[in-house]
C-alpha cells in the first residue's frame, strides 16, 4: 500500500513536471519564433520605408533640377530669340537709310558739279527787281506776293573770273539770277528786311569761300552746299555702325549656340 501510494505520488509529480516542460517549451518556442517573425518583418518593413522616402526625395531632386534646367534653357532661347530680332531690325534699319540716303544726300552731292574750294572777292550787291511768287492761304488758295531780288557778283582769286553768286543749289535751281530766294509770304516788308540784312553783311565781307565748276560749264558760284562732304560722310558712317553692330550681334548669338551645343556633345561622350 505504502509502495502504491508513492508511485502514484511519483506518477502525478512526473506529469506534473512533465507538463510544464513541454507546455513552457512549446509556448515559449511558439512565442520566441513569433517574436522572431515579427521583428524581421518590422525591420523589413522600416528598410522598405526609408528606402521608399530616399527614392522619393530623390526623385523630387531630379525634378526640380530638370525644371530649372528648362526654364534657364527657355530664358535663354527667349533672349536669344531677342538678340536676333534686334540684330536683324538693325541691318534692316540701316539699308533702309542707305537706300533713303542714297538717292537724297549722297545723290544730290555726287550730281552737284561745284565741287572746288575757291576765294572770292565780294565786287556788288545790290536788290535790282522785285519776283512775283505765290504763298497758300488755306485749303485750295492761293494768294500773289513780291520778293526783292538780291543780286551779287564775285571775282575768283585763282583766275580773276566774275561770275554770280548763289546761296546753293536750291536757289540756283529756283532763280539764278538771285541770290536768295525766301519763302513766299504774305508780309512783303519782311522779306525785304531779311534781303537787305544779307545784302549788307556780304558787303562788310571783303572776302568769301565759295564753291567753283572746274569744269567751268556754269557761269556761276555757290556760297554753300546743302550737302557737303561731311554731311554725307555722316551720312554713310552711320548706317555702316548700325550695320556692323546688327551684324556683330548675330554673330555672337549663332557663336553662343554653337558652344554651347559642343559642350553638351563633350559631357555626354565624357559621360
Amino acid at each position: 500500500m505504502k509502495q502504491d501510494s508513492y508511485a502514484r505520488q511519483h506518477q502525478g509529480r512526473v506529469g506534473w513536471s512533465q507538463q510544464p516542460c513541454v507546455t513552457p517549451s512549446v509556448s515559449g518556442g511558439g512565442h520566441r519564433e513569433s517574436s522572431g517573425r515579427m521583428f524581421l518583418w518590422t525591420g523589413s518593413k522600416g528598410a522598405q520605408g526609408s528606402g521608399g522616402e530616399r527614392r522619393t526625395i530623390y526623385q523630387k531632386v531630379r525634378e526640380y533640377d530638370v525644371l530649372d534646367k528648362r526654364k534657364t534653357v527657355t530664358a535663354l532661347k527667349a533672349g536669344e530669340d531677342r538678340a536676333i530680332l534686334l540684330g536683324l531690325s538693325m541691318i534692316l534699319f540701316s539699308v533702309m537709310m542707305y537706300f533713303v540716303l542714297g538717292i537724297t544726300m549722297v545723290r544730290s552731292y555726287s550730281d552737284s558739279v561745284w565741287t572746288e574750294e575757291s576765294s572770292c572777292a565780294v565786287l556788288n550787291s545790290t536788290i535790282v527787281a522785285e519776283i512775283n511768287c505765290t504763298y497758300s492761304c488755306g485749303s485750295e488758295c492761293w494768294k500773289s506776293s513780291k520778293y526783292p531780288c538780291l543780286q551779287v557778283f564775285v571775282s575768283l582769286n585763282t583766275s580773276g573770273k566774275v561770275v554770280r553768286l548763289s546761296h546753293n543749289e536750291e536757289a540756283q535751281d529756283t532763280n539764278p539770277k538771285c541770290f536768295y530766294v525766301p519763302k513766299c509770304r504774305k508780309d512783303y516788308n519782311a522779306m525785304h528786311t531779311v534781303i537787305m540784312n544779307i545784302s549788307e553783311r556780304l558787303k562788310t565781307q571783303q572776302q568769301v569761300l565759295c564753291y567753283t565748276d572746274p569744269g567751268e560749264q556754269q557761269e556761276s558760284a555757290l556760297l554753300t552746299r546743302i550737302y557737303g562732304r561731311v554731311a554725307v560722310f555722316h551720312s554713310l558712317f552711320w548706317p555702316t555702325c548700325t550695320l556692323i553692330g546688327g551684324t556683330i550681334i548675330i554673330a555672337m548669338v549663332k557663336l553662343t549656340q554653337y558652344l554651347s551645343i559642343m559642350c553638351e556633345q563633350v559631357g555626354r561622350i565624357k559621360r
